[in-house]
């Protein structure tokens, strides 16, 4: 073994200490200042000596108070639990064992390991509780996830998941000196309510997860128009998503409800092949899309970097470096900052449209932040004070404006909206899209006419613009034009363009092919089911919540309403006698079906409750029957469903339809029945009503209905929740 040289005494041949023979047989070297044949010690008393200095010491520390170990133990104390409430309301969220807490069972599954030792499916989730430790600072906890991760994980899921890097000032990519319009035209989802049946040919509005409280038309001073039917400014409807079509105890009827969702705004449209009667798309044939998808993508994406558009006038270019400060922090999240900011070069240039424009960003920003109405109505009013000052851009107009009319309308104000749209088309009369545009803000305001006209003028100069067929087609099918409507409405679908891949259109073009005979409407309700649009074939309604329970026809005892069931059988009698009483004396209260149904015939409904509400003073007429529905909120509390009288005469057909929303189950309760002739169809299975019997069903799925008797044919409707919504969800759901 090589020794270690003496700085101070070296011998005199080498420079090393000569080495001593101890009486245990050991070598020893001599050490400093020990002169040859001096006392030797052995490494064992050097161990002994510092054990008993230690022995010592701690006698010492203990027995006159030089630590105060209470002290010391319960800020120890204080740290853990601090830094377990702090973890625990991080991770709350990965209690995958119901305890309450985030424990080793938890990190367990996290980490895909199950209790015979084998691996689950949930190790993906690993990676976000990593994020939360790094966050928090702790990386001896990380450090033993990560550990334990690499011991149990395959080397190919062990890629995936590492802790993350902190970004630092230099890794950050440089943030541009102007902004693009895509990045000011991110548009925040709201939430809408919808008053008329999806089958119905008239607009819808958008449905959208509001960050913001509608105006409350009572308040004073406020602008409130009500929303009729329409189609939502990009001609896409936004739902609840849903899981995949499945197969359960209802055979081929078990489904989960599957909408569309609204395409990103830089993805072209996938091109699709004419539609298929299989039940699913072959998969070469789907890739070779998404090749073809992705391609124009990436070549739309150089197109918008070789347009980089220009939001700087004279006066912005002298004050850009404070425009870019301000903006940078804007981006960062700093919005107090950013206005104070943005607001100073308002006040000290007054004429910089750029400035203002950043003002109302933060404005944006902060009412999004804030579900602030008041700061959006600020943000609004700043949009159009930066889009009237002199010298302003084109591309800063243009993005200043179309933000301020997708904000109006967001508010409501859809008179206001279509006044901006109105200017940005009368400044750039050669964009398309925004006359596109401008057309869905006359169906938001329920201008149909209105916007036929702009739609015209569109097709007249882009004869093949697909989103202006769509609703060109959309609105001829509103007019009853069914014929008509078909071409528009197959030619704007097969352009693929964005905004025409809707389930309405899918929809409507169906039930358009459906009403003059031609069987190929099914190919295109497959279509959409393909696409996402709808559950199945026969189930297309498109406000659903996903996961509910799926089947044409239901039990009493399925549905957990054998109470309410009882009661209607038990009492027909008196509810059919307070409606014949009503039809006797006046007809006036039985209203006809007006949306657009009936083939032909006579078809009216006396309604009670609506959208979870009493419809104005319709129980005096029978007050017997509403006591007696009163018993039972999971009817007059459903706002996805109404409480009526229907009435049908003879020779009446209702064309092929479907409900718009999966939330509810129908009941009808037979009070008049003739002995032949009357029937109704659900999917592929018909049945016939009953005095005093309630047939249920789900009028999500199609259904058809024919009056071919001798007289007419009576019937209560009474629409009750699903009964798998959770009461949460019955509370929150928007109305319909």
């Amino acid at each position: 073994m090589a020794q270690k040289k003496n700085s101070k005494t070296h011998s005199k041949r080498d420079g090393r200490p000569a080495p001593v023979e101890h009486k245990n047989g050991k070598r020893a070297e001599a050490g400093p200042g020990v002169a040859d044949g001096g006392p030797r010690f052995s490494m064992f008393t050097w161990l002994m000596v510092v054990a008993l200095l230690g022995v010592w010491s701690s006698v010492a520390v203990f027995y006159f108070d030089i630590v105060d170990y209470d002290r010391v133990l319960a800020r120890a104390q204080e740290f853990r639990m601090n830094f377990s409430e702090v973890l625990q309301g991080k991770l709350a969220a990965y209690d995958t064992d119901g305890d309450g807490d985030f424990d080793v069972e938890d990190a367990k599954v996290l980490l895909g390991l199950t209790k015979d030792g084998g691996r689950s499916a949930n190790a993906e989730s690993l990676e976000e509780v990593l994020n939360i430790l790094a966050e928090e600072g702790s990386d001896w906890i990380y450090g033993f996830f990560t550990f334990l991760y690499d011991v149990v994980s395959p080397p190919a899921q062990r890629e995936k998941t590492s802790k993350p890097e902190v970004e630092t000032p230099t890794q950050r990519a440089p943030e541009p000196e102007e902004d693009g319009p895509g990045a000011e035209e991110t548009s925040v989802p709201g939430s809408q309510d919808v008053e008329s049946e999806i089958q119905a040919a008239v607009p819808l509005p958008p449905l959208d997860d509001s960050h913001f409280v509608p105006d409350d038309p009572t308040e004073p001073g406020q602008r409130y128009e009500e929303e009729p039917g329409s189609i939502d400014t990009t001609g896409v409807l936004v739902e609840e998503s849903q899981p995949e079509e499945t197969e359960g105890e209802s055979g081929r009827y078990q489904t989960s409800s599957k909408l569309s969702q609204e395409p990103e705004a830089d993805k072209p449209p996938k091109a699709e092949p004419e539609p298929q009667t299989g039940s699913t798309r072959p998969t070469e044939s789907r890739q070779a899309a998404d090749g073809a998808a992705e391609k124009a993508a990436e070549e739309q994406k150089e197109k918008v970097k070789k347009k980089k558009p220009k939001l700087l006038n004279k006066v912005d270019k002298s004050i850009k470096s404070e425009i870019d400060a301000a903006e940078r922090l804007r981006k960062k999240g700093n919005l107090d900052l950013a206005l104070k900011a943005f607001d100073s070069l308002v006040q000290q240039h007054p004429l910089s449209p750029r400035a203002r424009y950043g003002k109302a960003q933060v404005q944006d920003d902060l009412a999004e932040k804030l579900r602030s109405n008041d700061l959006l109505q600020s943000a609004i009013s700043t949009y159009g004070e930066a889009a009237e000052l002199p010298d302003v851009t084109s591309d800063l107009l243009r993005v200043a404006l179309k933000r301020r009319a997708e904000r109006q309308q967001f508010l409501g104000r859809m008179r206001g909206s279509l006044a901006t749209l109105q200017k940005l088309v009368d400044v750039f009369p050669d964009d398309v899209g925004l006359r596109n545009d401008l057309g869905v803000a006359h169906l938001l305001l329920g201008d149909n006419k209105g916007a036929k006209k702009v739609y015209e003028e569109v097709l007249a100069v882009a004869p093949s613009n697909g989103f202006a067929k769509v609703h060109y087609g959309f609105i001829l099918k509103a007019e009853n034009k069914i014929a008509e409507s078909i071409p528009y409405l197959r030619e704007g679908l097969e352009s693929g363009e964005p905004g025409t891949d809707d389930g309405r259109f899918y929809f409507h073009l169906g039930d358009a092919l459906q009403r003059v005979g031609d069987d190929s409407a099914y190919l295109w309700y497959e279509r959409g089911h393909q696409r996402g649009h709808f559950a199945s074939v026969w189930q297309r309604s498109l406000y659903n919540v996903e996961g509910l329970k799926a089947q044409p026809w239901w039990t009493p005892q399925e549905t957990g309403y054998a109470d309410l069931v009882r009661m209607l059988e038990r009492n027909w009698k008196t509810i059919r006698d307070e409606a014949l009483a009503v039809m006797d004396r006046s007809r006036g209260r039985f209203l006809p079906e007006e949306e657009n149904l009936r083939e032909k015939g006579e078809w009216g409904q006396y309604t009670l409750w609506q959208q979870g509400k009493r419809v104005g003073n319709a129980c005096q007429g029978v007050p017997k029957t509403c006591a007696l529905m009163e018993r039972f909120p999971e009817a007059t509390g459903c706002k996805r469903g109404q409480i009526k009288f229907s009435v049908m005469q003879p020779g009446t057909h209702v064309w092929p339809h479907t409900g718009p929303t999966n939330c509810r189950l129908r009941m009808h309760l037979g009070l008049v029945i003739p002995a032949s002739g009357c029937r109704i169809r659900c999917t592929d299975q018909t049945r016939e009503w009953e005095e005093g019997k309630v047939l249920i069903f789900d009028d999500s799925f199609e259904h058809e209905v024919w009056q071919e008797a001798d007289s007419y044919r009576l019937i209560f409707i009474v629409d009750v929740w699903h009964p798998e919504l959770s009461q949460y969800q019955r509370q929150t759901l928007s109305p319909i």
